[in-house]
């Protein structure tokens, strides 16, 4: 029997319009960020990139989103959004082809683990489909405060810090240098609670991000860089993956 939630790849302006507009609704208004005068969350990227919509069977409602930029290879990297904030040179040289995943939100109010499920599902035919070696990306973190997610930044900093060959250097103004600066032990408990579900995903699959936090004051987010080598993802992980894919 199909579960509630169905995943399908936008067909129109106005799937990207609505796309945008829940956006608006998960990272402006509910993340504090200053309004966009039209109600979208929009920038030059979604006119290159492949946009994710996963609905509610029984009532169409839209209820979680994100896009994929495919690239060729590392030498494309320059292209991403990501590349804006960090220094990718690193993975310049990474001769498969890779897809930036990036604007993932879930409706304000839609606490279903279902969503990011089914999400993942998506996820993982595109990656199939497309023959995609590394994904990645910038998870982001509600607010600027970095002391509310000390625990989370500490775990981070001990157990999944990028590969030195692979390494993203800082690029943007205003960083939180959480590898250098932080002396704590973490609280795993508090760590897991506080960490972004997407990002906590990410790390059970053998992903790693950044030594740093990039603050942007205009999202009102901390991000950190997130790359993930589909070909190190766990074979039993992988086998639920392409399950849920199916």
């Amino acid at each position: 029997m199909p579960g509630r939630y169905v995943a399908r790849m936008a067909a129109s302006d106005a799937d990207v319009e609505a796309a945008q507009r829940l956006r608006h609704r998960a990272f402006i208004e509910e993340g504090g960020a200053a309004p966009r005068a039209d109600g979208r969350d929009r920038d030059a990227y979604d006119d290159i990139c492949r946009h994710v919509l996963i609905e509610d069977r029984t009532t169409g409602d839209l209820v979680a989103t994100f896009r994929f930029l495919p690239l060729a290879s590392g030498a494309e990297i320059g292209r991403s959004y990501s590349a804006q904030y960090y220094d990718l040179a690193a993975l310049a040289d990474f001769t498969g082809p890779m897809a930036e995943m990036g604007r993932f939100c879930v409706a304000p109010g839609r606490f279903d683990p279902e969503v990011l499920r089914v999400a993942w599902g998506a996820m993982t035919r595109f990656v199939d489909e497309e023959g995609v070696a590394f994904l990645f990306g910038c998870s982001s973190f509600h607010g600027t405060d970095q002391r509310a997610y000390a625990d989370a930044f500490a775990m981070l900093r001990d157990r999944h810090l990028a590969p030195k060959r692979f390494w993203p250097r800082v690029k943007a103004p205003n960083v939180f240098r959480f590898a250098a600066r932080l002396r704590r032990r973490p609280d795993r408990k508090i760590a897991l609670k506080t960490m972004p579900p997407l990002l906590r995903s990410y790390l059970t699959m053998g992903g790693w991000v950044s030594d740093h936090a990039v603050v942007d004051t205009d999202m009102n987010t901390l991000h950190v860089f997130t790359g993930l080598e589909i070909g190190r993802i766990p074979p039993a992980r992988a086998r639920v993956l392409r399950a849920v894919a199916g």
